[in-house]
């Protein structure tokens, strides 16, 4: 059977996927043609229901979870490695509560803007970017803050821009539970047993990653061009956790929080769906 697979071309994904896109591993039979696309991207493409596998925001999972179901593997869900929210000049959080500042983020349905939303419910002013643009468009002046994501977090200091919150951080102290940021979904159409061997070729894929950190790095290097391998090292290292090779309790725990904290606030809409995959 041939799936579509969709990621980003970021360090993480493509660290964690490289052994199905050059077959290192056993696929159990199945094909997979892979699309790469920025995570807003990704988001509105299921969305559309053009998507048979992909990665999305999981706060996008709530608004397209009557037409995917969450797979265990291919998570970034972790500790100490939310979005930032970044200025060019010093800022105080009672600045951004207050609603006024022009504010540049990753995609209305990211994660990322969620957090935001939870922690700032007054800020709205707020314009989508491309997440590779929003430093740029911070030491031009167009914005007064913005939220960073990715590998983005470990270059913002080096080129004069400051931290106003952590709101992975935030997150954290609010709740406890490692930060949901990005999940892999399967059309809820695919037969069951597709599901599964998906969800373990996805596992197997993840595994043989990390336990050959080096097989990976000319397809990372491939879409991440202009970043040192010390970069591209942290930034997997910072996505890529015991959550990616499968969620388990704690991290489907961290994923129905965030759904009940969105649905609390009004971010996201009911899902009357079952959001995981069933055994």
């Amino acid at each position: 059977m041939k799936l579509s697979l969709g990621f980003s071309p970021c360090p993480n994904d493509c660290f964690m996927f490289d052994a199905i896109v050059n077959h290192r591993i056993d696929l159990e039979g199945l094909e997979f043609s892979i699309r790469m696309a920025d995570v807003e991207a990704l988001n509105k493409a299921a969305f559309e229901g053009d998507a048979g596998v992909t990665k999305l925001s999981y706060h996008a999972y709530a608004h397209c979870a009557r037409d995917y179901v969450l797979l265990d593997a291919g998570s970034a869900l972790g500790r100490n490695c939310g979005p930032l929210l970044i200025s060019r000049r010093t800022i105080v959080t009672e600045e951004v509560a207050g609603g006024r500042l022009r504010i540049a983020i990753p995609g209305t349905f990211t994660t990322a803007n969620f957090l935001l939303g939870l922690a700032f419910p007054g800020a709205r002013d707020k314009t989508e970017l491309v997440f590779s643009d929003i430093e740029p468009a911070l030491l031009a002046g167009e914005f007064d803050a913005g939220v960073i994501i990715h590998e983005n977090r470990f270059t913002y200091a080096a080129k004069g821009l400051k931290k106003i919150i952590d709101l992975g951080e935030f997150w954290e102290a609010e709740t406890g539970a490692p930060i949901p940021l990005g999940g892999i979904v399967i059309n809820r159409s695919a037969p069951d047993e597709v599901k599964h061997a998906v969800n373990r070729v996805l596992r197997r894929s993840v595994e043989y990653a990390l336990a050959n950190r080096t097989e990976s790095l000319p397809f990372v290097r491939e879409h991440a061009q202009e970043m040192s391998e010390d970069v591209m090292y942290r930034h997997i290292d910072l996505y890529v956790t015991e959550y990616s090779v499968d969620l388990g309790v704690e991290g489907r725990h961290a994923v129905e929080l965030l759904f009940e904290r969105a649905r609390a606030t009004g971010i996201i809409p009911a899902v009357q769906e079952s959001l995981f995959l069933q055994p």
